[in-house]
């Protein structure tokens, strides 16, 4: 990871969650909260040190909570915050293009109640519409 400051907004989201482990970890906790095991378990291939670390890591900047269930011995179950449940529809737009450009073609996410492929659009509250292509190219962080 990162010891410097963070030189774009891009750039402070990857120094808090920018790795592979990171992202399967909160991936795992995204239908709530699970056990040290359980996550062992979720993300297929992770060593117990690095999943140490990811949890510290994720913690520390405020992505997870860590709650003790167990105070002898010591054991803790980790849930997203809130700033971590945001990161959902983020890991669903990565996991989507992640999907079409690999050789197996992964499924588009569908609306559950007519089937429809899901879009992501930039939307404009204040002005109550999509933001088209064109506009989004000139898109600046205040």
């Amino acid at each position: 990871m990162r010891d410097r400051a963070p030189d774009s907004a891009l750039d402070a989201a990857l120094s808090r969650v920018g790795d592979r482990w990171s992202l399967l970890v909160t991936e795992a906790l995204l239908d709530g909260p699970r056990r040290f095991n359980e996550l062992s378990t979720l993300v297929a291939g992770i060593a117990p040190n690095i999943l140490i670390d990811r949890l510290r890591r994720l913690e520390r900047d405020g992505v997870i909570a860590a709650e003790t269930y167990s105070t002898r011995p010591v054991r803790l179950s980790y849930q997203l915050t809130d700033d971590g449940r945001e990161l959902a529809g983020v890991l669903r737009l990565l996991a989507a293009w992640g999907g079409r450009g690999s050789t197996n073609e992964g499924e588009a996410l569908r609306h559950a109640v007519c089937g429809s492929a899901l879009e992501a659009r930039w939307y404009c509250p204040t002005c109550a519409r999509t933001v088209d292509d064109d506009e989004a190219s000139a898109l600046r962080y205040v």
